[in-house]
């Protein structure tokens, strides 16, 4: 079968592009106005890639197009999409698609709040690293994957499992399509509030979620009151997780460092030491929550675990260090909502304890661009010692209600963070050039960031390395 993927520099979509291609398929892709990682990555594959939509991208004898969600991409009025129209080609969705392919299949749907990034890629790893021939698809790129989406010859399939709804036209979250057999609950904390006004509303379709879980199928859940509410409406054996001692598995006698150490504690007084060189708190969680199901499941051996735990390299943009020379470093954080970008800045507090934080934050998605979220700047930057904010997007900017880059700075202001707006790289660079020596900067955004994890890194390494070697 013959597969284009319109907007295949979408995380997802170039991931599932990859499990297709896996599976024997024809695949080819467009996008435009993408940018690294995921510009570069999908270069790098190896299939047709058009960095602009025409008709003529289409080959001969397409069976399938399929469309991304992303306003940017233009939907139906996408010149691709109307070719393919003309030509009665089959027009889908990646959810549907992933859907179709997997029914047949043993799904591992790892859904959240936060955490599923991370999450599924360490599970990948986990079952690449046991021997287990476990397909997967995940949003994210992980230097301990050899790419974000993979066929596999066993039954079981990881699959990210996204909330946000298929598309204008299509109001169903992603994961409802997935056919779960399994599921892994990370977090339950309101987002998207573009498309889920309250809570009520976001809590709805981890709840149609949960019902899907077969009766032969297990339910892993992190400890918390939201996911407590839920939980009852499966109908499946239930295995709870947390970083405090709870019924289920938890941590416990965690020191933090470069290799962080802890003890896995589970059932029946089950205990196994492990290392892990990802930073913060939330890490430590999210290898609690893999390890309790890869372990009740009885996918992987003690000793395997352990391993695979300790050479995890983490996924890109999740607290990543740009910086080689430079006496200050530089982080790249995920900051695609509130508790993402909490996560990522507690971390670094957390691990920098003794060092100013600077904060270069793009309010990219549009929650952070909403004025229904302003709240989210009165506490997001607690402990940060100066943030630098980049102007939000416009794209999709009818579509909610818009919050003004001058609003968005006055509310930071008015939490008592100081706060200095910055439009442009250049302008960026300049503000950073003049630090005292002992500042960690933390590159937080879900968007391109004025280029800046690309520009920057270069520039302290020249410009604080004497420090750094003092």
């Amino acid at each position: 079968m013959r597969i284009h993927f319109t907007g295949i520099a979408g995380a997802g979509m170039s991931a599932v592009a990859l499990m297709m291609r896996d599976a024997g398929h024809e695949v080819s892709g467009s996008d435009a106005d993408v940018f690294p990682p995921m510009s570069t990555y999908v270069e790098g594959l190896g299939f047709p890639f058009h960095r602009s939509f025409a008709a003529e991208h289409l080959p001969a004898g397409l069976d399938v197009l399929v469309l991304g969600a992303s306003a940017k991409l233009g939907g139906e009025g996408n010149p691709e999409v109307a070719e393919a129209r003309r030509r009665g080609v089959a027009v889908t969705t990646f959810p549907e698609l992933v859907g179709e392919a997997t029914a047949q299949r043993r799904n591992t749907v790892v859904a959240g709040s936060f955490g599923k990034s991370t999450c599924s890629a360490l599970m990948a790893h986990i079952l690449r690293e046991a021997g287990h021939d476990a397909g997967w698809m995940i949003g994210a790129i992980s230097p301990s994957l050899p790419a974000t989406g993979h066929w596999g010859g066993a039954p079981e399939v990881v699959l990210e499992g996204d909330e946000y709804i298929v598309g204008p036209g299509d109001r169903r979250s992603k994961f409802v399509l997935y056919h779960p057999r399994d599921v892994l609950l990370t977090s339950l904390i309101h987002d998207h509030v573009n498309v889920f006004p309250t809570f009520a509303d976001y809590e709805a379709p981890f709840k149609e979620l949960l019902k899907l879980i077969p009766a032969d199928g297990l339910l892993v859940v992190r400890e918390h009151p939201a996911i407590r509410t839920i939980a009852g409406g499966a109908h499946c054996r239930t295995v709870w997780y947390d970083t405090a001692p709870c019924e289920g598995w938890y941590s416990e006698a965690v020191t933090f460092g470069e290799t962080s150490r802890f003890t896995l504690v589970g059932p029946a007084g089950r205990r196994i030491a492990l290392t892990t060189s990802l930073l913060g708190e939330h890490n430590i969680e999210n290898i609690v929550g893999v390890a309790a199901y890869l372990l009740e499941r009885g996918l992987v051996t003690e000793p395997a675990l352990t391993r695979a735990v300790a050479s995890f390299a983490g996924i890109r943009r999740r607290l990543d260090r740009l910086t080689t020379r430079s006496a200050v470093p530089i982080i790249e954080g995920f900051g695609s909502s509130y508790e993402k970008a909490r996560s990522a800045i507690e971390a670094m507090l957390l691990h920098y304890p003794d060092r100013p934080l600077v904060v270069v934050f793009e309010p990219h998605t549009f929650s952070w661009r909403s004025r229904d979220a302003l709240s989210w700047y009165d506490t997001v930057f607690a402990g940060v010692a100066r943030v630098l904010m980049v102007p939000p997007p416009t794209h999709g900017a009818d579509s909610h209600h818009q919050s003004t880059h001058a609003e968005i700075l006055a509310r930071t202001a008015a939490a008592g963070v100081p706060v200095q707006g910055v439009e442009s790289a250049a302008e960026a660079t300049q503000a950073l050039s003049h630090l005292q020596g002992n500042e960690v900067v933390l590159l937080l955004s879900s968007g391109p960031l004025l280029g800046l994890p690309d520009s920057l890194p270069p520039v302290f390494d020249q410009l604080y390395a004497e420090t750094a070697a003092a």
